[in-house]
């Protein structure tokens, strides 16, 4: 597959991103998230990505709800059906696959294993054109009442690329190359 930009997801992603058990209280999550200066901690196993924990998370499931924080569980809190990518997706595949899911953290995982941490601030960092140029049309496609694309990951049955791919009325996947062909 072609590359879009030829900056991959590994050269902007974290790459010791700031993690949590289980089992560690909501209390503990949030002073380490205080420390670290971080709005989300991976909860992570052995290695194994487990869920997330976002601030918004602490406020809704936990302070909102009148639970104490000092016993609430991290695994009871956390985020579990998380979207992923993997370090060799080029990094305009994860700003369109953060902007489909409405996400702004990407777990970046080889297999089950952790292997680092994508933000938005991530790419802001390594390629701030690229991001607003993308985010840009999202607004524009918001400001005349339309929903972006929704695009998976897979195999284009036109070209064979791997990568974003949208289904199409006839139940074909195809590329975006291939959609505007």
């Amino acid at each position: 597959m072609k590359t879009k930009t030829g900056i991959t997801v590994r050269d902007a992603m974290t790459k010791r991103p700031v993690t949590a058990s289980p089992d560690e209280t909501i209390q503990e999550c949030a002073k380490r998230m205080s420390r670290q200066e971080v709005g989300s901690l991976v909860i992570e196993k052995k290695g194994t990505l487990l869920g997330i924990v976002s601030e918004k998370d602490i406020v809704e499931r936990v302070v909102a709800q009148g639970k104490n924080p000092a016993e609430v569980k991290a695994s009871e809190v956390m985020s579990k059906n998380l979207v992923t990518i993997t370090p060799d997706k080029d990094i305009y595949d994860a700003i369109l696959l953060m902007s489909n899911e409405e996400i702004r953290k990407l777990p970046v995982v080889d297999g089950k294993k952790l292997v680092g941490y994508l933000t938005t601030k991530d790419v802001i960092k390594i390629e701030p054109a690229l991001f607003d140029i993308f985010y840009g049309r999202i607004e524009e496609l918001r400001e005349e009442g339309k929903k972006p694309l929704k695009y998976e990951y897979g195999t284009c049955e036109k070209c064979g690329s791997q990568g974003p791919v949208q289904k199409i009325k006839m139940g074909l996947y195809l590329c975006g190359s291939c959609l505007t062909k």
